[in-house]
């Protein structure tokens, strides 16, 4: 120990670098940012890795503030009480206050045969394993995608602006997120690429096959590659070290992001679920949480309360292969309006908005405390559906009925069956 306040984070996502970033205000804090990997992963590339156009990866040096130290291991437990965690390669790295930010990935797909003969790109190195299968692959040979959001439109639009034959399997719809008139400009130019899209009735995959993937309704579509992006999950770490998580693994908090069963430990991104509300996976939310998780720290350190969050949306943006994108605009609390930016126009706000997210983290690096987006006044919604949980389950506990996505766009729950896309779906993009 320093004799400087020790903070660890947990996680080198969007989340972990831009709260380790902004943690450097004060002199005496020391930060320890503990990743699996030695640089940073764009997730919201990794279809462009898998299509050939990006490696998804930018060097730490370039988003992260000189003088955190970054440890390259992975945390097998967290001990709350010692205040210590426990790393793959045996050692104890001991902190005063944590950040929970492990991210989210693939899930254990429940559909026969698609955990062995479909291929997930949740993570930079599924990605980066599916890339030589599709190189080995003629271009004529029938890839199929399963799951309809982003993960799915973005890859399926990559691949057949290659020149690929690529049938994109949703489930119930295309997009879901999306506006009905999103969703018709997306339909439009994934036909105008080539891509066969099967929604609707019917359209569940029942069973993937070596060379085949099977409908609901009895369909068998031909398949060499099939590539699953239904179904998301979050890292078990939070539970195995015995701390209080939902459904999902994500670990529950307050308001400030801090942990329910102890004030030294604090979450964000897609791995926290504050309030038992969690917001919609996406860098959109896991930027900013890492901001307030950053401040929350710093408050108590200070001696003063921290502030609640104020979770803001914009829309989401999807790219629909280079020449092609949309950005879907949506009110704050994460619905989607009727209006959205198409066409070239929409792939180039598209690029923006990626550059956009990796220049945040940058520029937090260079200037600690310059970000101001998780401040964005607009979260009176989720304060309007806090009172009304709070009322629908005073005296429940943990145990409650997730609100409803029309009241606003929760994460409750993601069939891994590819009726709807996994776990970048999420990366929102913003």
């Amino acid at each position: 120990m320093t004799g400087n306040t020790e903070v660890v984070v947990i996680g080198g996502g969007y989340a972990g670098v831009m709260a380790s970033n902004r943690l450097t205000q004060r002199d005496d804090v020391t930060v320890t940012l503990i990743n699996p990997r030695p640089d940073f992963v764009e997730r919201i590339r990794l279809h462009q890795l898998v299509g050939g156009s990006d490696d998804a990866v930018v060097a730490y040096t370039d988003v992260l503030r000189p003088g955190v130290g970054l440890v390259v291991d992975t945390v097998t437990r967290i001990d709350a009480a010692g205040r210590g965690v426990t790393l793959a390669t045996g050692d104890t790295v001991r902190y005063d206050y944590l950040i929970y930010a492990v991210g989210s990935g693939s899930a254990d797909p429940r559909v026969p045969g698609a955990a062995e003969f479909a291929y997930p790109i949740a993570d930079l190195e599924e990605a980066q394993r599916l890339r030589p299968v599709l190189d080995a692959a003629p271009l004529t040979a029938p890839v199929t995608v399963v799951g309809g959001g982003p993960t799915g439109i973005e890859t399926a639009a990559e691949l057949a602006e290659a020149g690929r034959a690529v049938t994109l399997v949703c489930g119930s719809v295309l997009g879901p997120y999306l506006h009905k008139r999103g969703r018709r400009s997306v339909a439009k130019r994934l036909a105008a690429l080539g891509v066969t899209v099967v929604e609707g009735p019917g359209a569940k995959v029942t069973a993937v096959t070596r060379d085949a993937v099977r409908l609901d309704d009895g369909r068998t579509l031909q398949s060499r590659v099939t590539i699953w992006t239904a179904g998301f999950g979050v890292p078990d770490l939070a539970a195995r070290s015995g701390l209080s998580t939902d459904a999902l693994g994500r670990l529950l908090t307050d308001e400030t992001l801090t942990s329910v069963d102890d004030d030294r430990v604090v979450a964000a991104g897609d791995s926290a679920a504050p309030s038992n509300l969690p917001a919609r996976m996406s860098c959109q939310a896991a930027t900013p949480q890492g901001a307030r998780a950053a401040d929350t720290i710093l408050s108590r350190i200070a001696g003063e309360a921290p502030s609640p969050l104020n979770q803001v949306f914009a829309g989401q943006c999807i790219s629909l292969g280079r020449g092609g994108g949309i950005f879907q605009f949506a009110h704050r609390n994460d619905i989607a309006l009727g209006f959205h930016i198409g066409g070239r126009t929409g792939a180039k706000v598209k690029e923006i908005v990626c550059a956009g997210t990796v220049k945040h983290l940058a520029t937090e690096a260079n200037k600690p405390g310059s970000y101001g987006l998780h401040k964005v006044s607009g979260g009176g919604q989720r304060e309007k559906l806090l009172r009304a949980e709070r009322e629908r389950t005073a005296g429940v506990g943990h145990d409650r009925t997730l609100t409803d996505e029309k009241d606003l766009a929760v994460d409750a729950y993601v069939p891994a069956d590819g009726s709807l896309d996994g776990p970048r779906r999420n990366e929102v993009r913003a």
